[in-house]
């Protein structure tokens, strides 16, 4: 029998790059939030024309395009641990990424166009259609369940340190309201620190 050896996880570029695709989303996010910390969100016409809104926003989009990325990369470094529970959590979090990650797309560049028109006050006066509440809350749902489970899978099958996956948990519940500053900072810290823990580890893991 060949005795155990270690190798490359996967050749995949998700994979390779996990640990910086997180410390980047982490980073990114983080500072996203602090910039639009200050803006009131109810306010749509005033905050969403603000320039320094729509920077923090265009922030938080690569944010979370790092983060989708960085996802998929972590998934694959943890696919030594199958199973269905790790698959069920994978489509999860991309999924629910995506779909959160489609609205903030929407916030930063349609709200402000929105926000110019004449017709304004009355947009953002209106109830939301059943279709775009729906949309809106199944998109924070899913993002939130997705990152709490992926947290709760990487705790059971112990591939990350325990403070990290619980702190993947807790950010994924309190990610719930993530588009509302400063509600995606602590998933952002948890990820950056996944990110830092892939770095340190290498890119190699045991093979059975």
């Amino acid at each position: 029998m060949r005795s155990p050896s270690l190798v490359s996880p996967n050749g995949s570029p998700f994979a390779r790059h996990a640990g910086p695709l997180a410390v980047a989303a982490g980073i990114l996010i983080t500072l996203a939030q602090f910039v639009m910390l200050p803006y009131d969100p109810k306010d749509h016409v005033r905050t969403s024309q603000s320039v320094g809104f729509q920077i923090g926003g265009a922030i938080f989009m690569a944010g979370f395009v790092a983060l989708l990325l960085a996802a998929i990369g972590a998934y694959e470094r943890q696919n030594h641990k199958p199973g269905r529970l790790a698959t069920v959590s994978a489509f999860a979090v991309v999924i629910g990424t995506m779909m959160l990650g489609g609205d903030l797309w929407f916030e930063t560049f349609a709200i402000p166009w929105i926000a110019d028109s004449p017709n304004a006050g009355v947009v953002f006066d209106s109830d939301p259609t059943v279709m775009l509440g729906l949309g809106a809350l199944s998109s924070y749902i899913l993002f939130a369940i997705g990152w709490a489970l992926f947290g709760f899978v990487s705790l059971r099958a112990r591939v990350l340190p325990k403070t990290i996956s619980v702190a993947l948990i807790i950010g994924g519940v309190i990610g719930f309201q993530s588009l509302l500053s400063p509600f995606a900072i602590p998933l952002a810290l948890a990820v950056t620190a996944m990110g830092i823990w892939f770095i340190r580890n290498g890119d190699r893991r045991p093979r059975p």
